[in-house]
């Protein structure tokens, strides 16, 4: 392999495990000696629609769905031992989601393993092995098109003769290392693992072969793990369920009590913003049959990490990580440069705040902003909001012609962050914001400008206006966090439409 890039001879890895595989997971398994770590299987659909955003908080690089959700965190630490698993069925979409991924990851992976139906029912996972022709075309288009490692994770087949062809068939793709789980797709962990059939495998082929499927049977502690892999003849060993209910398991000096583990998992989660029922679950899977225990009930009744970490005696913790994050916060706004705009990703970004105070009372940069959408005759202006778990803050991104602009800084509610949105639109393109004191533009009438009201009739309509303006701004429903709290993504409002519809 070529100097820099990941190598899966003689590595033991973490296995990809759908609600396991996620930060936490993943950094603490690279603590007790993995050389590799998967992500969980991450669907390509989804994936594609997501935004890649820099975490200066966290220090992490996060894939965001359009309604909020991380759907993949990573962070430096990993970088070169993360591989990223996906589930697809298209060799274009797979592509797009390689590339969105690839200067975050060390290596690609394909599932094609996966019997459950959340996979299945696509085409995906061990669908995909019924369809030798769609492996090798996803295969070659990313091998062709990504600039790190490609691999697979395959089941066997009915027959040794039938695996042995299409992992052969695999080889010749060019991907770097095939997993193959002993098993057949409709077997579960329960029946044995076919040892015979990995041992077929990794004669038949020069690249790596990585051993799945005996954390039942052979792998219970580290040094099971060189028997499974001579028993298979597998170039290297990859863990799921020993993993998951000990993670210390990849410690060459032993398995550590499985108490100490979990503390040091929650530390994980509570530093990297884990989301709170993903960090229940993992523990629940260490906890085995102890989850009915009080500590146990205690964990599933918890709701926030916060709670998991008193149920564990790491209030101190948690709260000093707090602080910690809060200070982080306060200095990236701080040193941000309000006046100059900074692209993230596609998304035009400046630090700056929605101040009441600064404008009338019945004019808003949203006001603005849609009037001279109007006036150039463009799309009204679309705003989505999304809110931080941790401090309830707020952050819109509006878009405008086809373009994206947000603040970078989060506003304590939802209205005040899709006003910060729109002023950033409105100073990026030079457009007037509706400011005390700026010279009229035209934009919004004088007498909305001023909130004059010259008689009776102006003035009920004034204050119509006023309670429009505040309906506008308070009566939307409530956004969403990235870890999986509300949020909207919704067009402006019927009300302001109308209030600000000009006369034909």
């Amino acid at each position: 392999m070529a100097a820099g890039r990941l190598s899966f001879r003689n590595v033991t890895a973490l296995a990809p495990m759908v609600r396991v595989g996620t930060l936490p997971m993943r950094l603490l398994a690279l603590d007790y000696g993995a050389d590799v770590v998967y992500c969980e299987e991450l669907i390509d659909i989804k994936m594609a629609q997501c935004e890649r955003m820099e975490n200066g908080v966290l220090g992490t690089v996060d894939f965001v769905a359009p309604d909020g959700r991380v759907m993949f965190r990573t962070c430096e630490k990993e970088k070169a031992r993360v591989v990223f698993q996906m589930g697809t069925a298209d060799p274009d979409r797979a592509l797009t989601v390689a590339r969105l991924v690839e200067k975050d990851v060390a290596a690609i992976d394909v599932n094609m393993g996966c019997p459950k139906e959340y996979s299945t029912k696509g085409g995906m996972g061990a669908a995909l092995l019924s369809d030798p022709d769609k492996i090798e075309a996803i295969l070659k288009k990313l091998v062709t098109g990504v600039s790190v490692p490609v691999t697979c994770k395959i089941r066997i087949l009915p027959s040794v003769e039938e695996t042995v062809n299409l992992v052969q068939r695999i080889e010749t793709t060019g991907v770097a290392a095939i997993a193959v789980h002993g098993r057949f797709k409709e077997e579960r962990p329960r029946h044995p693992v076919h040892c015979d059939y990995i041992q077929a495998v990794a004669q038949a082929v020069s690249i790596p072969v990585i051993a799945n499927g005996g954390s039942l049977d052979l792998v219970k502690a580290h040094s099971d793990i060189e028997k499974f892999r001579k028993e298979t003849g597998a170039s290297s060993v990859m863990l799921a369920r020993a993993a998951m209910w000990n993670p210390s398991v990849f410690r060459s000096q032993g398995l550590l009590p499985v108490e100490k583990v979990m503390e040091e998992y929650i530390k994980y989660a509570i530093r990297y913003d884990n989301h709170a029922f993903n960090t229940k679950y993992c523990l629940c899977q260490m906890l085995r049959d102890k989850v009915e225990s009080p500590l146990g009930k205690q964990v599933q009744a918890a709701q926030t990490n916060a709670e998991i970490s008193t149920a564990y005696g790491l209030q101190r913790f948690y709260q000093e990580v707090q602080e910690e994050l809060q200070a982080k916060r306060d200095a990236l706004q701080s040193d941000s440069q309000p006046d100059r705009p900074i692209m993230d990703g596609d998304v035009t970004t400046m630090a700056v705040r929605f101040e009441r105070r600064e404008y009338p009372p019945q004019i808003t940069p949203k006001m603005f902003l849609l009037e001279w959408s109007r006036r150039e005759k463009l799309e009204q202006p679309q705003y989505h909001t999304v809110q931080r778990s941790q401090d309830r803050a707020f952050q819109s991104t509006v878009t405008v012609a086809d373009r994206k602009y947000r603040s970078s800084l989060w506003e304590k509610s939802k209205k005040f962050a899709e006003q910060a949105s729109a002023i950033v639109c409105l100073r990026v393109l030079g457009v007037p914001e509706g400011r005390i004191g700026e010279e009229d533009s035209g934009l919004v009438c004088k007498r909305k400008r001023e909130g004059k009201a010259n008689n009776s009739s102006e003035e009920g309509r004034s204050k119509k206006l006023h309670v429009d303006v505040l309906q506008e701004t308070e009566t939307q429903e409530p956004a969403v966090g990235m870890n999986g709290d509300k949020q909207s993504t919704e067009p402006p409002e019927p009300a302001e439409a109308l209030k600000e519809a000009p006369v034909r």
